[in-house]
């Protein structure tokens, strides 16, 4: 089966990474791509955000099956131009990826269809929302969320008054993130644990693909502002069989069957992240795609044929089966370019990641990096993620720490603390 992978980042690097060992894997492609997929697969260069170019691309090439790996291109209908041409492609169309693409949509239709999250208001203008905080609907601290697409960084958790009328200004008058900012959704601040909850959705069914942590603030102890992440550990210890179930019974299903009686049945995979709350699980958000870095430690813990699974996703013929998993911990820590998540420096000469891949049980996986005259250099505001693999979180975040100390560019950033929350859980 000639495969293609669609993205640049260190998501798609480890989906090409997993694809690329498979038996029913003939030729992988991968459109754009970065140095690190180029070693696993050919790479051509491609702008997602032209769907009717990605059609061609895939046309051209012959192309079986093809796997969306960021957003874009399916909140621009990439999965119906597709259905349209007749070709096989793993995501949701723009209608069922508006659980991604306006958190507006989501927080609505989760209130149709009894789905648990956090109290809220969708807000149209400047003076609503800051009417909003100013009568103290929700408390501080606040959540506020730009109903569009920010590239993981639409989020502000305000502590104070003060601060939610800044991030209300900031979005909605200052234009911070562009159109997306031009509603925000203000939320109550729920407390609890997060997780990250993965699945493949054919239309009718959904099936489990793994559980993950997320560390989204830039720096230890989670403090600084919110970014696309700094580092996950797979799978979450908060996650047994007794609550897999609860989550499948009480957020997918409803999810499930909600999307199909609007005439937009859910295709592809979906991020659940979830708060677990004292009243249970409550969702905080919905991503249409793999999230970016818990897909470099969950994919990993695959233990069968991953393009089986994706091909039925698409075509709808999941089995009504777990699929199963590995009992490895993998820890993932991402590298940042200076200045991240507000601004990013490009063109710094990277060191040592071959001497970090040499290390057993490490991997590394490009997400901003480039090629220049015969050297790597950085690309973008995370430039790799460095992942551990072990029997216990202990050896796990112990072999990426080891593999980060080989690595080095000029203004490097990183956290210190990615996966400690998972320490308390080893045997």
């Amino acid at each position: 089966m000639r495969v293609l992978v669609l993205g640049s980042g260190a998501r798609e690097h480890a989906l090409v990474a997993r694809l690329a060992v498979e038996r029913d894997v003939g030729e992988l492609v991968c459109a754009p791509g970065n140095p690190g997929i180029a070693r696993l697969a050919r790479t051509l260069p491609i702008d997602l955000g032209d769907v009717d170019a990605v059609l061609s691309l895939a046309e051209r090439e012959q192309i079986d099956f093809t796997v969306v790996g960021p957003e874009l291109p399916l909140s621009l209908g990439l999965a119906d131009r597709f259905a349209d041409a007749g070709r096989l492609l793993l995501g949701p169309t723009a209608a069922a990826a508006r659980l991604e693409s306006s958190k507006a949509f989501a927080k609505a239709f989760m209130a149709r269809h009894g789905v648990p999250t956090a109290r809220f208001r969708i807000c149209e203008s400047l003076d609503q929302a800051l009417d909003s905080v100013r009568r103290d609907e929700f408390g501080v601290p606040v959540v506020l969320k730009a109903d569009g697409l920010a590239a993981g960084k639409g989020v502000v958790i305000a502590e104070d008054r003060a601060a939610a009328e800044r991030a209300i200004t900031d979005a909605m008058q200052e234009r911070k993130f562009g159109a997306a900012g031009d509603r925000i959704v203000i939320e109550e601040c729920l407390s609890g644990p997060e997780v990250s909850f993965f699945l493949v959705c054919d239309g009718e069914r959904a099936v489990p693909i793994g559980t993950a942590q997320d560390h989204k603030r830039v720096f230890d102890d989670d403090r600084g502002p919110n970014t696309g992440g700094m580092g996950a550990f797979a799978p979450s210890p908060l996650v047994d069989a007794a609550l897999e179930a609860r989550i499948m019974r009480e957020i997918v299903g409803p999810v499930m069957a909600g999307m199909s009686a609007e005439g937009c049945p859910f295709r592809g995979f979906l991020y659940v992240g979830l708060m677990l709350t004292a009243d249970g699980p409550k969702v905080i958000e919905f991503n249409a795609r793999l999230g970016d870095p818990e897909a470099q430690v969950i994919l990993p813990l695959i233990d069968e044929p991953l393009l089986p699974i994706l091909v039925a996703g698409a075509a709808g013929a999941l089995r009504n089966a777990p699929v199963r998993l590995g009992t490895d911990r993998l820890t993932g820590v991402v590298l940042a370019s200076r200045g991240y998540p507000e601004s990013a420096e490009s063109g710094q000469a990277i060191h040592g990641v071959d001497k970090a891949e040499a290390i057993p049980g490490v991997s590394v996986f490009h997400a901003g990096t480039a090629s220049r005259g015969g050297e790597i250099v950085t690309a973008g505001g995370r430039v790799l993620t460095v992942v551990g693999r072990g029997g216990s979180f202990t050896e796990a975040i112990a072999r990426a720490y080891a593999g980060v100390l080989q690595i080095s560019f000029d203004g490097m950033q990183y956290r210190h603390d990615i996966g400690r929350k998972a320490l308390a859980h080893d045997a």
